[in-house]
């Protein structure tokens, strides 16, 4: 895409900017893309002890209206250390369409870096005979199986509004992870509305046609208080309903790697870190290797894991791989880290393969890889190997006297602590016997109590992830979770446990196929397909459960400054 020259020169002012300024101001704003008319908060933050009031926004007035100015402050003490954060809070509304910069802010010596905002036209009108309008969009009409849709649900209000709602979002065929929910203020033809935005990441499952059917939202107009005794709430109930929209999902292109895991995503990074540096390392001493995978529209249960290579005298001791979702503007980003203790035993010269990882860029509709170059480790002799041999001969005078027999203890005092010892074996014992008898008895769950785990669809859909992924860890953690929620148990089980419980041949061979890729050295990679495929017939011969007890995903309140 070609840059018009306003466009270049602005983000090559932030570009420049963020390159040699010393931020000792910080600057952030709520969102970076936004529509003419709709306000954007700006949150100015001082790290030191500039003096806020003395800020000069004159610059910032050449682009930006500012609707509203407000300041917090709070203080904190944390070991004796006493520290001030100090913001001022501005709403802007951005006065022409275009990439837009929000320049440098300067407190004496003190500087922020340079913000880009992207303005894009105005939305639609409404019916001007309308107080509430409810609508719901997606960010692509075209999706590749596995990958990321963002469905926003938009709430324009005219008028003040009590207990607002939406109904859930449940799909058959896919995954759906709720975002954090935005709010803002937008004015169209002079007349202003509050915006509320819920946003969801949806991974469809399986290649074809997905419909996302309407989303209802519910709500009641603000009478106000007449008396005391009135708390407002007979005003009239509203309800709105969105337009069903589809989604084409694409299926697995031949063009991707056929052996490798699967990665729709719009970036994918591969990192890596040492506890220090390797080449520093000696024989017989350990360092710890952590590769960080990140993707950008991707679950972290759909990262594959990764494999550290031993060698001719190196060895790796891998710890439990950390998998975490973050959000950002662009959806969800999975991040999977794996460390593993590196030691070497021998001194020498040692190469560390490279790791190559591909990906389907949806933006660009092609595949790539995210690589870890090779990387050349040099190990020195251990400190016994370059020791004196004479030094290791020569012995202090003492040294002889370590070696003899300790005088044997007063035959009193042994036979004083043989007393102690059954005395306090013998109280032990009868701890655990009354402990036992008092113990409570396991009672069934009461008619009318809440439902312990309501997610069941959900753990159904993070284990089918896993799964896809081929990532056995995950995918174990997420089993034994989906049974919990399945079984409706009390308390987390073991997977020989979930075997005898469901008895079903299929799902014990791939639970034992699992534990095989698991436990068992020199097994091959493991392949997710049999342990779903078990799963979901198992589902749809015995009934799979479905989430009642949540009805509708609850608003956040208007924010107020």
């Amino acid at each position: 895409m070609m840059l018009s020259g306003r466009r270049f020169w602005i983000l090559l002012l932030v570009v420049f900017a963020a390159a040699r300024s010393q931020a000792a101001l910080e600057v952030a704003v709520d969102r970076q893309e936004v529509a003419l008319g709709d306000s954007i908060r700006l949150v100015i933050t001082a790290t030191a002890d500039e003096d806020l009031d003395a800020l000069d926004l004159r610059r910032l007035l050449a682009d930006f209206e500012i609707l509203q100015r407000s300041a917090t402050s709070s203080t904190s003490i944390v070991n004796g250390q006493r520290s001030q954060t100090r913001q001022v809070l501005l709403d802007l509304s951005p006065r022409r369409e275009g990439l837009l910069a929000i320049p440098g802010l300067r407190i004496g010596a003190s500087t922020s870096e340079p913000v880009a905002v992207e303005v894009g036209p105005p939305p639609a009108p409404t019916d001007a005979n309308q107080t509430v309008v409810v609508s719901a969009e997606v960010d692509s009409q075209e999706v590749y199986v596995q990958g990321q849709i963002l469905l926003t649900v938009r709430i324009q209000q005219a008028i003040n509004l009590d207990s607002r709602s939406v109904s859930e979002l449940q799909l058959d065929n896919a995954y759906v992870q709720p975002l954090e929910q935005n709010s803002f203020q937008r004015t169209q033809d002079g007349r202003p509305w509050l915006v509320h935005e819920v946003r969801y990441a949806i991974f469809p499952e399986q290649s074809g046609t997905l419909t996302i059917p309407p989303q209802v939202f519910t709500g009641r107009e603000s009478s106000g208080r007449r008396s005391v005794f009135d708390f407002g709430s007979g005003g009239r109930q509203l309800q709105r309903r969105t337009e069903p929209l589809t989604v084409n999902v694409l299926p697995r292109p031949s063009a991707f790697p056929a052996n490798d895991t699967w990665l729709p995503a719009r970036d994918l990074v591969l990192e890596e870190s040492w506890s220090k540096i390797p080449d520093t390392l000696q024989a017989g001493e350990s360092v710890t290797r952590t590769i960080t995978l990140r993707g950008t529209g991707l679950q972290g249960a759909q990262l594959p894991p990764i494999t550290f290579e031993a060698q001719d005298g190196l060895r790796y001791y891998p710890d439990q791989p950390a998998v975490t979702d973050a959000e950002s503007a662009a959806g969800l980003v999975g991040q999977r880290r794996e460390s593993a203790a590196l030691v070497a035993n021998r001194a020498g010269r040692f190469t560390l393969p490279e790791i190559r990882i591909p990906w389907w860029d949806v933006a660009q509709d092609t595949v790539r890889y995210a690589v870890l170059p090779a990387r050349d480790i040099t190990v020195a002799p251990g400190a016994s190997a370059t020791a004196s041999p004479a030094a290791t001969q020569t012995e202090s005078p003492g040294a002889t006297d370590a070696l003899l027999p300790l005088d044997p203890a007063p035959k009193g005092h042994s036979r004083l602590w043989q007393w102690l010892t059954a005395f306090f074996a013998v109280l032990w014992v009868a701890t655990i016997a009354l402990f036992w008898r008092r113990r409570p008895a396991v009672q069934a769950t009461p008619p009318n109590a809440p439902p312990r785990n309501n997610s069941e669809a959900r753990a159904f859909k993070q284990l089918q992830a896993a799964c896809a992924s081929d990532s056995a860890a995950p995918a174990r953690a997420a089993l034994l979770h989906w049974a919990q929620a399945y079984l409706d148990m009390p308390r987390p089980l073991r997977a020989d446990e979930l075997a005898r419980h469901l008895g079903d041949d299929s799902l014990s061979q791939a639970i034992a196929e699992l534990d095989a890729a698991l436990y068992r050295s020199g097994s091959s990679q493991w392949r997710g397909a049999a342990l779903a495929s078990a799963v979901a017939e198992l589902r749809r011969r015995k009934g799979g459960k479905h989430d009642s007890a949540v009805d509708t995903f609850a608003l956040y309140p208007p924010t107020t400054s």
